[in-house]
């Protein structure tokens, strides 16, 4: 899973970046103008469970990548005069967006606009994508145009079908509808897979807030949601500095400090979690003598896919799957004693995985 960070200048959107990865990027250094990319291992205690209890070879989390862009592509402006092409196409293909909204105050870090205004912020952000997908838009009608007035009278239907779609969207961006909010049929969406439009992606308001508004986070993210969030776009507040200095204390530290603070969730799994739940994500578990392995998929994803995602050959040969919750394996102690109790399921290709599930592919070769 791809996520490209973005968000104004002066947002703290490298800091956020460090605490996501901790990592230790100096703020406003892009060595090439491209974006900083940070794996890191998606925290599972589930997972961590299962591989302490049956102790396989190793253990395998699923990756998180954090594209981190440079403040300066976002400057206000750019949807009209043009992003760089380089930062469009990684944003094109990331899997969502997480906004750095800055909401602290520091006259040590003036905001470029002279005052801190995050709904201001948020509005420009929206209106800079929206721009940018209109000049795609606007760019793929002309070519479009050309294409259909030359095409045989027999070929043109699909050309003017996709000439109305595009007309239809670019008057809902037009009014400020970004594509992740407009009515599109199932058809209509797979029509526009491969144009990976910047609006109909998924996107995580991060509110970059002060330490002194830690103890009211709730608050602002209420206030924030009301106003901004629905249509795949949620909310979530952290405040970078203190979690990048408790990034930097032993565990034990970390945990006292969180507690005094009364901030029991660790920022990183805050906006993970969120990113999960905005895009619909769930995990699933196989556990074997080799390997004790996280899998990523969206909600509703079948057993058969599910196969499909451990290994191709599971996928082609399915024969069926025994499946059970990972505390149900747990409480078991293995997959033999489920079996014994009736605890092991059998389900056949379009079982719904369950956020949570151990599966034991059986499959022929």
């Amino acid at each position: 899973m791809d996520f490209g960070l973005i968000g104004l200048a002066r947002s703290g959107k490298t800091t956020v970046f460090d605490v996501l990865t901790s990592g230790h990027v100096p703020t406003g250094t892009y060595e090439t103008g491209g974006p900083h990319v940070g794996v890191v291992k998606l925290p599972d205690p589930r997972l961590d469970e299962l591989v302490a209890h049956f102790k396989p070879k190793k253990s395998t989390h699923a990756d998180v990548r954090y594209l981190d862009f440079p403040g300066a592509a976002f400057a206000k402006g750019f949807g009209r005069e043009g992003a760089s092409a380089e930062v469009l196409t990684a944003l094109a293909r990331t899997d969502a967006l997480i906004q750095v909204v800055r909401v602290f105050r520091s006259e040590r870090v003036p905001h470029p606009e002279g005052t801190v205004d995050p709904h201001r912020d948020v509005a420009t952000m929206d209106l800079e994508l929206a721009f940018a997908d209109l000049t795609f838009v606007q760019k793929r009608l002309e070519r479009l145009d050309i294409a259909v007035r030359s095409a045989k009278a027999g070929e043109r239907a699909a050309g003017e079908k996709e000439v109305a779609l595009l007309e239809r969207i670019k008057a809902g961006l037009e009014a400020e509808t970004p594509l992740r909010a407009q009515t599109l049929s199932p058809d209509e969406w797979r029509l526009l897979h491969d144009y990976n439009f910047l609006t109909a992606k998924p996107m995580l308001l991060l509110l970059n807030i002060d330490e002194a508004d830690v103890s009211r986070a709730d608050d602002l993210e209420a206030e924030f949601r009301r106003r901004w969030a629905g249509s795949h776009r949620d909310v979530a507040a952290l405040c970078a500095k203190i979690e990048l200095e408790l990034g930097e204390l032993s565990e034990e530290e970390a945990v006292e400090f969180r507690a005094d603070l009364g901030v029991l969730e660790i920022g990183r799994d805050l906006v993970i979690r969120r990113s999960f739940e905005l895009l619909g994500l769930i995990s699933f578990f196989t556990v074997n003598p080799e390997d004790g392995h996280a899998w990523v998929v969206p909600r509703g994803t079948t057993a058969l896919t599910a196969a499909g995602k451990v290994h191709s050959d599971m996928e082609r040969g399915f024969i069926r799957a025994e499946v059970l919750g990972w505390r149900e394996l747990l409480d078991s102690g293995s997959l033999a004693e489920a079996r014994k109790q009736g605890v092991l399921r059998l389900e056949g290709k379009q079982y719904e995985v369950q956020d949570g599930d151990v599966l034991h592919i059986l499959f022929s070769v």
